[in-house]
């Protein structure tokens, strides 16, 4: 059995995704900071708040509340909208720096190599299609 496993774990497919795993958690921070510390601030301040998280609204409670700890501290049950909206640029960014990676990736592979649809005649050495059972240059039969 533990040579099973480490039969297992040697495989490439494992330690690919191992790596990727944790460079893909490495990634995520560095896109979560950017979200958080440059491209929210910029659209906060279109809408008009100083930061997303405090964009909520108050379905049960008393009072105008300023940030939503004091709602919830005066336990005020809110739909808080600024938390999705955070969530749902950094998802667009990391999705994007993901397309622009494969794409990237895929210019970088050689194009696939042309089917072969033609062999050489062994006696006149024309090229004749793969199916043909004669050559059109010299007769032979193939």
């Amino acid at each position: 059995m533990i040579k099973e496993f480490r039969d297992f774990i040697a495989r490439g497919n494992v330690l690919d995704l191992a790596v990727a795993v944790v460079i893909g958690a490495a990634f995520g921070k560095i896109v979560a900071s950017f979200v958080n510390d440059l491209v929210m601030p910029i659209i906060a301040a279109i809408f008009g708040a100083r930061d997303f998280a405090d964009m909520f609204v108050v379905l049960k409670g008393t009072g105008p509340f300023a940030t939503l700890e004091a709602a919830k501290e005066a336990g005020a049950v809110t739909l808080n909208y600024g938390n999705l909206l955070q969530t749902i640029v950094d998802f667009l960014l990391v999705a994007f720096a993901v397309f622009l990676i494969v794409k990237a990736y895929n210019k970088m592979k050689p194009a696939p190599a042309a089917p072969v649809v033609t062999k050489p005649c062994p006696f006149c050495k024309t090229d004749i299609p793969l199916e043909a059972t004669r050559c059109p240059a010299c007769t032979s039969q193939l």
